[in-house]
């Protein structure tokens, strides 16, 4: 199986990629990891950059999940994926995700590091149906629109513990 998860920061992409892992044994690719620079404050890499990353990820796994909330670079996979799941929460309870996150230390060198960025964080989350960029919105609902395979768009908490 090759699954794209996409949605607002905190939706439970991660959670979600993370029990697929477990339980179907499919390699996992977190797109922050390769969206930024190592650079203060972080930039965005050169979308030619990603895009070699995420094809030597698919051309190293026969099955995957990739998540996150760049519809610039899932497009880039969109062929290749068997389906999509949009976690499409509201707003509220993806801050209220945000607030109760565990460590990340693949993104945090530190659970102190992490919980400095969290206001930053719940200003991102809430802007997440204004925003005119890649990771808003409504690039995630015209992506949803445009993917032609089978799609889930999950909007509770329950039907995301259930999938």
């Amino acid at each position: 199986m090759k699954t794209l998860v996409m949605g607002n920061s905190s939706s439970g992409k991660s959670t979600l990629a993370k029990t697929m892992v477990s339980r179907d044994g499919v390699a996992h690719l977190d797109l922050d990891t390769l969206a930024w620079a190592a650079t203060d404050p972080p930039e965005r890499l050169p979308l030619v950059q990603s895009k070699a990353k995420i094809k030597a990820f698919v051309g190293a796994h026969q099955s995957w999940v990739i998540e996150g909330c760049y519809a610039d670079l899932l497009a880039m996979v969109a062929e290749a994926a068997d389906q999509l799941i949009f976690m499409d929460l509201a707003v509220e309870q993806c801050v209220t995700n945000a607030k109760n996150r565990p460590w990340e230390p693949h993104k945090y060198e530190s659970k102190a590091a992490q919980d400095a960025n969290l206001a930053m964080l719940i200003d991102w989350i809430e802007q997440y149906p204004l925003r005119d960029d890649e990771c808003a919105l409504n690039s995630h609902i015209n992506f949803y629109k445009r993917f032609s395979g089978p799609k889930k768009r999950m909007t509770k908490m329950d039907e995301i513990q259930h999938l």
